[in-house]
This record gives C-alpha cells, sequence and structure tokens, in this order.
C-alpha cells in the first residue's frame, strides 16, 4: 500500500471524550465494528452515521439500531433529489444509472424517509439542503422541493436538521428562514465566512467544522471559527472524505477526530479538553441523545 493509500496513524486520545457529528461508514474500508473500536480508542465514542439515499439511510438506520454509540441520519443528499426526479444516463452515483422518475418519485422517496424519521435511532433528517457545486439551474428547482420536504419532516418529528450547504448559502439562509428551521438546525462542514457564522450564531444554529478548517487555504474558515461561539460548536470528519492535515489525500474516519479539534483548539484558543467538553454537550444536545 502507497503511503497515500495507507490509512493515517491512531493520533494521541483525547483527554475527554467526543462525537463525530458526520460520518459516512457505508463509504469506509473495513466492518463498522473496526471502525467504532479505533474511534473509542481515541476518544471518539459516539459518530452520527448520515445517509444520503433511499439505500445509505435505511442502512444508517439499521446500523443505529444495532450499535448504541451509532445514532442515524436519514436524507436525499441536495444532488440526490435532481438524479430521481431528472434521471442519471451517466450514473456517477451510487446507483448507477437511472430514468428520469419525475415529481411523483421524488414523492415517494420522501415518503420513506419520513418513514425512517419517526424511529427512535434516527436522530437526524440530513444530510439535505442545496448544492450549486454539482447541480446546474435544471436541478435547482427539485433539490429546493426536496430541502423544504426535510425541514418539514423534521419539524413534525423533532428531530435536528443536518443541512449540506456548498456554494447556496444565501438561498439555505433564505429558504431556512421562510420555512422556520428546526429547533435544532446543524450547518455540517460549515463552509461560510464570519459575517455568515454570526448570522448562524443569531439564530442558534450549529455549525459543524470538518478536516478542511486544517487547509492551507482555509484561513476564511478558521476566521469564522473563532466567532463562532462555544456552545454551537460540532466536529466532524465527512469520512471519507476531508482528511485533516498532515493526512490530507488519505482516508479520513472517525478516529481522525483529535487531529482536528486539536487545531480547533488552537483556533478559538482554548485548551483542547476545555473545547471536547463544550463539543461532547453541543452535540447531544444537537441531536437529543
Amino acid at each position: 500500500m502507497s503511503s497515500k493509500s495507507a490509512p493515517p496513524p491512531l493520533p494521541e486520545p483525547l483527554g475527554v471524550a467526543v462525537a463525530d457529528s458526520h460520518t459516512h461508514l457505508d463509504m469506509q474500508d473495513g466492518t463498522v465494528e473496526e471502525a467504532l473500536a479505533r474511534a473509542a480508542a481515541v476518544g471518539v465514542t459516539t459518530v452520527v452515521q448520515v445517509g444520503c439515499d433511499i439505500k445509505g439511510s435505511r442502512w444508517a438506520a439499521e446500523t443505529a439500531a444495532a450499535h448504541r454509540e451509532v445514532h442515524a441520519a436519514v436524507a436525499l443528499h441536495p444532488n440526490e433529489a435532481p438524479r430521481i426526479v431528472l434521471g442519471d444516463p451517466d450514473g456517477w452515483s451510487r446507483q448507477g444509472a437511472r430514468e428520469a422518475g419525475g415529481d411523483d418519485a421524488l414523492d415517494d422517496a420522501l415518503a420513506e424517509i419520513d418513514r425512517l424519521a419517526a424511529l427512535d435511532e434516527v436522530k437526524a433528517v440530513g444530510e439535505t439542503g442545496l448544492d450549486y457545486f454539482r447541480t446546474g439551474p435544471e436541478g435547482m428547482a427539485a433539490q429546493e422541493r426536496s430541502f423544504r420536504a426535510h425541514i418539514e419532516i423534521a419539524k413534525r418529528h423533532d428531530k435536528a436538521l443536518v443541512i449540506h450547504d456548498r456554494e447556496a448559502h444565501a438561498d439555505v439562509l433564505r429558504i431556512l428562514a421562510e420555512e422556520g428551521a428546526p429547533e435544532r438546525t446543524v450547518f455540517h462542514c460549515y463552509s461560510g465566512d464570519v459575517e455568515m457564522a454570526e448570522i448562524c450564531a443569531a439564530a442558534g444554529y450549529f455549525m459543524s467544522f470538518a478536516g478542511n478548517v486544517t487547509f492551507k487555504n482555509a484561513q476564511p474558515l478558521r476566521d469564522a471559527l473563532a466567532v463562532a461561539p462555544a456552545e454551537l460548536v460540532l466536529v466532524e470528519t465527512d469520512a471519507p472524505f476531508l482528511t485533516p492535515v498532515p493526512y490530507r489525500g488519505r482516508p479520513n474516519a472517525p478516529y481522525l477526530i483529535p487531529v482536528t479539534l486539536r487545531a480547533m483548539a488552537a483556533v478559538k484558543g482554548v485548551d483542547e479538553d476545555t473545547l471536547a467538553s463544550a463539543i461532547a454537550a453541543n452535540t447531544a444536545r444537537a441531536f437529543g441523545y
């Protein structure tokens, strides 16, 4: 195995246990049990497993039901909604090529997310939101309809809402304001600037920071973290993506949370135990476990 593809080593364990607020165990190598054992060995004792489509959301719920340290989030990813409605002839998503199903197919998929959202082991509806990086203007209507439906599902079941916001800050904030955000709303892989962090803080939205906060070009993200209130900050891997420096480009996993958390503590000017204690409490509050 080349060093680029080799999993990074286990970091020094945290002194205070925390949760990975957003991970995709179904996209990582090895078993769930192995991933959870490695994470627990370094003080990451809880993970939120996030679904991006019907199959992944069912898997998240089943995995959470089988492991007390796993909580599930269920949703159609913002890029999934246009694929359902308009089809996906190139088939780059995990399901392969798909026919256009129209609005009826989206309604059917949302009904299944609604069913899953009622389960006890499902603590959140997400990741949902808007993604203008991968989806062009033709898919925006489907994304927006799906996002609004997920907000309604989260509120009706009193679950947290987990937001995927890629190059769509203004529209995400606008739709949340129009619909009325759920009591607990989490911006996963927070990607806004200081101004947006202040807007989120005023609204009481949680901001979850991933490994990209350690990237050299991410100073605006670090500036946002610096002003984000300690009681609204979460940490995540989004594994297998966004592996923190110095392991960028290698596979990410929940056990690498300490690397990101230590970088975050440096930005906030607090010791790691102080930040870990706050994050542990915040994550439990955000997801209601």
